[in-house]
Parts: structure tokens; sequence; C-alpha cells
């Protein structure tokens, strides 16, 4: 189900999702939005809405440190940490062979995108644009295809999920977009 996508241009972080519910051979659109703010973040989730349930009012963002030579470190332990104990606490984390899972989601924070994957790896693209869903490699495509253009990122990110809702079952309009300051928080 879904395709999110978030890109940055190093000050504002623009992430942007869909409304698609899927189960079995049904798609509804969705009025609970993938995409919110908690905190100074702003998150973009698929895999489940229960997990973006919790990440949206159960999970207590923790505030990042000042400057940025630590936010990558932080968001692989600090954030994560709070992530990985908030969804267990929430009844939706598993364990398989001693190894905990998740699920995917983009956020977005003082400029910089991350993508958490669902075994809680932090990874920052190098693009500066990433996609996740089922709708996630039309979306890159699209992406990528107006990189470099002066295309506002609201507008690209928006076309990339027209791109992704045009040919993948599992993506719906009405879309989300969300955006943040490099200096939010």
């Amino acid at each position: 189900m879904t395709a999110i996508v978030g890109i940055t241009d190093g000050s504002t972080v623009v992430i942007a999702g869909d409304s698609a519910g899927v189960g079995g051979d049904i798609t509804q659109p969705r009025l609970d939005a993938k995409v919110f703010t908690n905190g100074p973040y702003v998150v973009g989730y698929t895999t489940s809405f229960r997990m973006g349930q919790i990440l949206r009012y159960a999970f207590k963002a923790p505030v990042p440190p000042d400057g940025e030579d630590g936010l990558h470190a932080f968001m692989c332990t600090g954030f994560i940490n709070g992530v990985r104990e908030s969804l267990k606490e929430g009844g939706w984390a598993s364990k398989d062979n001693d190894q905990e899972e998740g699920g995917s989601f983009l956020v977005g924070i003082r400029g910089r995108l991350f993508e958490i994957c669902a075994d809680y790896q932090v990874g920052e693209m190098a693009d500066g644009y990433t996609a996740v869903g089922c709708g996630a490699e039309i979306a890159l495509g699209a992406l990528h295809a107006t990189a470099g253009t002066d295309m506002p990122l609201q507008a690209r990110a928006i076309a990339a999920l027209e791109a992704a809702a045009h040919f993948s079952t599992g993506v719906r309009s009405p879309f989300t977009v969300v955006a943040t300051a490099q200096h939010d928080g």
C-alpha cells in the first residue's frame, strides 16, 4: 500500500503521501493522513496504519541535539530507541529470531531527510529525495526526472505521487503534503 515521498533542498524538507488504505483486493481512500508533524519532525509512513497512529499520537519525539554534526548519530540512537519503545508499548513491533522489526517511514528534521527501514536502520540519501511504499519505484523515477529543474519541492512531490497513482493500484489521491524548515524545533 501507498507511496510516501520525501525531498529536501538542504533547508526545507517536504514529505507527501497518498490516502490509499489497501486490504486484499480492496483499495479505499482514508481520511487519516499518512503524513504529519510530531514535534519538530515531519513524518510520512507506510507499512501499517496502526504503526502510523503510534508514531503520530503516542511517540514522544525526542528533541534533537543542537548543531548538525551529531544529528545522524542521534537519529540512529536516541530517536530510533524512542520509536522502538513506542511501537513495543503500542503492541505493534514484532520480533523474529531475536531481531526486532517495525515498519518503513520517512522523517524530516532541520533540512535533512531520513529513511527508516523495517529493521530500524536509518538512511540518508545522497540525492536529497527518496520514496517508500508500493509506489516507491515509480515515484523515484518522477523525482529523478524533475531533479535539476526549477520545480518547487512541493510540486515535485505531487508530480511523483501523481505518477505513482497513475501506475500503481495501491496509490490513491488525495495527497497530503507537509513541510518543515531547517531550524524547526
